[in-house]
């Protein structure tokens, strides 16, 4: 029931479970690729980001005379679920070839990581060429963003920590907007914004209603995009297995198994620097605001007894 097509979509091509094999499309051996809502083997053996550019190429043009949303959630370059150990992260190898041999182990890995990223980004260029050539390049809003921060392979500095990590280097993700007439070409927007506020931008920019009952944590960020105004976005809330983590303005706080403490982040992205004993007031007012996002969480909560299952 929570395949694609069972959620509003009409075309589907993708993996149902984590971390595939790159090539086999397996996770430990279960095959997982599907299309719309059965099983499929017929691209078995073929490097899966040259598959998603495919699929959305192919969608693109196919709907090229009326409104579309194409999601293209690329698993690059996540780690592929094997049971070889440490787990690898494929690349197709021309894109391997871009990059110095290296000269043990960690470089490998490290190798393999940019040479999936660069083939990624390699399908982007060719799905935005094809909005291009179709006539549609002006008339689409392209995002591009990330679910979180990179993993070990990857350099987050000078952020904290990475992905799975409530430090900067595991919620702060760079975001890209193609948006021609909106989002101003070659600026970098500094702006409090998140992933959040996507959706109510996307509705009110096609003129979709959500429905009334429904409360959005998010907002149409259109005129912080054009520069016009400042991100209304005051604070924002984190947990996950235990850890928790909190921003308000420019303060955040951390409360986790790999590290707590208050930071400036107007000043310190890093989290260097610890001010809980120097700031308790700040730190009380940050748990305060906390306390009180669980508590509203608590009474919008849908599932109602079946909120763990």
């Amino acid at each position: 029931r929570f395949l694609p097509l069972q959620r509003g979509f009409d075309d589907f091509y993708g993996f149902v479970n984590t971390g595939i094999d790159y090539w086999k499309h397996e996770r430990y051996g279960i095959h997982s690729m599907y299309r719309n809502n059965q099983p499929t083997k017929e691209d078995y053996g073929t490097y899966c980001t040259y598959l998603f550019e495919r699929e959305a190429i192919r969608f693109i043009r196919e709907n090229r005379s009326r409104p579309f949303f194409c999601y293209v959630p690329f698993n690059a370059p996540h780690i592929a679920s094997v049971l070889e150990k440490p787990k690898p992260v494929h690349a197709p190898k021309e894109f391997v070839d871009l990059y110095p041999e290296p000269k043990n182990e960690k470089e490998k890995h490290r190798r393999d990581y940019m040479a999936a990223v660069t083939c990624m980004d390699a399908a982007i260029g060719n799905i935005l060429k094809t909005l291009e050539e179709i006539g549609q390049a002006d008339n689409t809003i392209v995002i591009f963003f990330s679910d979180n921060g990179g993993s070990g392979r990857a350099d987050n500095t000078p952020l904290r920590g990475g992905k799975s990590q409530m430090f900067e280097g595991g919620l702060r993700v760079p975001c890209i907007v193609r948006w021609p007439g909106v989002a101003p070409q070659n600026k970098v927007c500094e702006e409090f914004l998140t992933s959040l506020e996507i959706f109510p931008t996307l509705c009110r920019a096609c003129g979709a209603k959500p429905p009334e009952d429904v409360v959005l944590d998010g907002f149409d960020m259109r005129s912080v995009l054009m520069g016009k105004e400042a991100s209304s976005r005051e604070d924002m809330f984190w947990e996950r297995r235990g850890d928790r983590a909190a921003r308000v303005g420019h303060w955040k706080w951390v409360d986790s198994a790999r590290g707590s403490g208050l930071y400036d982040l107007s000043e310190d992205i890093g989290e260097t620097r610890d001010l809980s004993n120097e700031k308790p007031e700040i730190l009380q007012k940050i748990k305060n605001r906390f306390t009180a996002w669980k508590q509203e969480i608590e009474r919008h909560e849908p599932r109602g007894p079946f909120r763990d299952y």
